[in-house]
């Protein structure tokens, strides 16, 4: 009996899973750069949610799945925040979110770790491919604290953002920064 129970044990599929890790809010970002007019301006986005499961050993196990609540964008301007929620812009009214999912990581030949997936912003979903770097104690050695930094740039146009003439002085790419700082669940 003890042999076929072993045996059953060896046929189910055994799949390792990445470790799940919760994002501390108030001590991670999730922020821009920009430019209007030569002149450049950081942003950050005050609300977002991120589900993050990560394995640096066995990144096909890893997958983000990120949510950005787009009106709680902060500028240090009231102004360039309002125009940014508007129609030429992000459309909070209509498009409330930005929405990123991992399809793959790959590791760089640098040494560095890539994640490739999709972002959403208003009605325009793109492929993404964003530089990753997963630092801390995490699951190897058990105290499950780490940090997560992901840097990427982005096109404005290829999400259908500030795309008329009016907006001809605002900068082409956008870099975004995120910096998570995780606890293991």
């Amino acid at each position: 009996m003890l042999r076929l129970l072993i045996a059953v044990a060896l046929l189910l599929p055994m799949s390792a899973l990445a470790r799940d890790w919760q994002v501390d809010a108030a001590k991670s970002s999730l922020t821009f750069k920009g430019s209007y007019q030569g002149e450049a301006f950081d942003g950050k986005f005050k609300k977002f949610d991120a589900t993050i499961a990560y394995d640096a050993a066995d990144l096909a196990k890893s997958k983000f799945d990120v949510s950005v609540e787009l009106a709680s964008t902060d500028t240090g301007s009231s102004e360039r925040d309002d125009t940014l929620k508007t129609p030429d812009f992000f459309d909070t009214d209509k498009f409330p979110n930005a929405h990123f999912v991992t399809e793959s990581f790959a590791k760089t030949t640098d040494g560095g770790v890539e994640a490739k997936g999709t972002l959403t912003i208003r009605d325009q979903t793109k492929p993404v491919t964003l530089k990753v770097k997963f630092a801390g104690n995490g699951p190897s050695t058990g105290s499950g604290q780490a940090t997560l930094d992901v840097d990427g740039t982005l096109q404005r146009a290829d999400f259908g953002l500030g795309n008329g003439n009016d907006w001809a002085d605002i900068g082409a790419d956008v870099s975004v920064h995120s910096h998570l700082v995780l606890s293991a669940k």
